[in-house]
């Protein structure tokens, strides 16, 4: 249910000032008052509606939207928006990345920076393997880390919207059927720069990667 109405809501089938009201919903998903208070209370969480009493469940404006939320990011890739949703995020990944990048060459544990590298190492592996799966996991892992290992907890915590990002491009055939080498070795050219102390050179790598993606998308959408 809440899959269902926070699809329908980013992707604006109910467009802003929509109202709802429990007893429809209950009707609706065949489920208990209890159950559909809940989901309308994780819509309020995520400022996607708003109740007054008398008026019932309002959609609100995207404005208002918290769209840091990761479920709400992967309602809007799934939609007819996607295009829409990847630039916008990717323009962040732009604005982020490349600074977590350098200031990961500067503050990274020597165990991260040894993470990095085996997981660059395993990301060459599993493009090699064409086994995209695997090969994202990696990647998930490999920018959690890099972002972490920033020690600023504001990009630290872009790590879940980045994870959405990326599981979103390799489920809706957004990737390449084997991983292009040129962004494999410039993941590996961001591990070797951070476990170099390299921060001009991290930054510069980690931008590239954003813009590549970006690129291959763009391709993908003509």
């Amino acid at each position: 249910m809440l899959d269902a109405l926070g699809t329908t809501i980013a992707c604006g089938d109910l467009p802003p000032g929509s109202v709802l009201r429990l007893e429809e919903l209950q009707a609706r998903f065949g489920v208990s008052r209890t159950v559909a208070r809940e989901v309308v209370r994780t819509l309020e969480a995520m400022r996607l509606t708003s109740s007054r009493r008398r008026v019932g469940v309002t959609v609100q404006d995207p404005i208002e939207w918290n769209h840091y939320d990761p479920r709400l990011i992967r309602w809007q890739l799934d939609g007819a928006g996607r295009q829409a949703a990847l630039r916008t995020l990717t323009e962040l990944r732009s604005a982020v990345e490349p600074s977590a990048a350098r200031f990961a060459a500067l503050r990274a544990t020597p165990e991260e920076r040894g993470q990095l590298r085996a997981l660059a190492a395993r990301l060459e592996g599993t493009a090699r393997a064409r086994d995209l799966q695997t090969f994202l996991s990696h990647d998930i892992a490999f920018h959690h880390l890099v972002l972490g290992a920033s020690r600023n907890p504001m990009f630290a915590q872009l790590s879940a919207v980045v994870a959405e990002v990326l599981t979103g491009r390799t489920g809706h055939g957004l990737m390449p059927d084997e991983p292009q080498p040129e962004a494999v070795a410039l993941h590996v050219e961001v591990a070797a720069s951070i476990d170099a102390g390299d921060g001009d050179r991290a930054e510069r790598a980690m931008r590239d990667i954003v813009v590549q993606a970006r690129d291959e998308m763009a391709a993908l959408f003509e």
